[in-house]
């Protein structure tokens, strides 16, 4: 069985930037331990499958290299590229089917994306005593504030350190020790961030997810479903440009809107190709 491939360059509009993520259009579904092979064989941070359930809709399911996940915005904003660029080009809106209930990325004129998905809230998180210490030498630095989101999936949730500069996000370089530090405290992931100050930037970020193979993410779409409340509450402003600041960066134009954020980025091709999976 031949399965069509691309890999995508999300939240940049150059190749080599931004997150890359593997894009599988189906159409039927497969096994999931096929898919799960194929995530592993990609070794990207998410693969992304889906498959068409109405016209403009489709199912949609994301796989780590060694995981399945309950949200992944690079990847659905690939997605849609694929949909919008490849499948359909007649399509200005594809709707995404998932376990985190229904995603819609609108096609702009300018060939980005806009994707809406539900904002997560976030509270102040009380440390156990000695965690703080812990933290701060499992990434080399400790952070002025912690807050808990309940997001991340199997069971976990995303813990958001607050740092006082983009230099202290940036210089971050987070241990072997961090994944079992932060499943004590029932997080699946740490979002790292700061305010930007301006020029141009109101927020920066970086994400580590160990517990689900992703040491650390590029771009993070779901991340900022957390972020973009968290930061637009204390700013006082709905639209707001998020750097994140991982090697690769990319930058992410983030909209509030009550119970649900629209994230707004480019995307690049990067490969296009097909799988032989070795199956009937």
């Amino acid at each position: 069985m031949k399965l069509r491939l691309w890999q995508i360059d999300a939240f940049t509009d150059t190749v080599f930037g931004g997150n890359p993520a593997g894009v599988v259009p189906l159409d039927r579904w497969i096994d999931a331990k096929v898919m799960q092979a194929i995530a592993a064989e990609n070794n990207q941070a998410e693969t992304a499958f889906f498959a068409p359930n109405a016209s403009g809709s489709f199912d949609l399911r994301w796989f780590t290299p060694t995981s399945e996940v309950d949200l992944c915005g690079h990847a659905t904003l690939a997605s849609a590229y694929v949909v919008f660029r490849f499948l359909d080009p007649s399509l200005k809106e594809a709707r995404f089917q998932t376990r985190s209930g229904e995603l819609i990325v609108r096609q702009g004129l300018d060939g980005r994306g806009a994707m809406t998905m539900p904002a997560a809230s976030a509270a102040p998180f009380q440390a156990p005593q000695g965690f703080i210490a812990a933290l701060a030498k499992a990434v080399g630095s400790r952070p002025d504030e912690l807050h808990y989101a309940e997001k991340g999936g199997a069971g976990t949730g995303a813990l958001i350190g607050v740092w006082p500069t983009p230099d202290a996000v940036k210089a971050l370089k987070p241990g072997s020790e961090l994944e079992a530090l932060l499943l004590t405290v029932k997080a699946g992931s740490l979002i790292a961030t700061a305010p930007g100050g301006g020029n141009p930037y109101d927020m920066v970020s970086r994400f580590f997810a160990p517990h689900f193979g992703v040491p650390e993410d590029p771009v993070t779409g779901s991340a900022h479903t957390a972020l973009t409340p968290f930061w637009a509450k204390r700013l006082n402003k709905s639209r707001l440009l998020a750097r994140q600041a991982s090697p690769r960066g990319g930058d992410i134009l983030c909209i509030h809107d009550e119970d649900r954020v629209v994230l707004e980025g480019a995307c690049a091709l990067y490969l296009a190709g097909e799988i032989e999976t070795g199956a009937g």
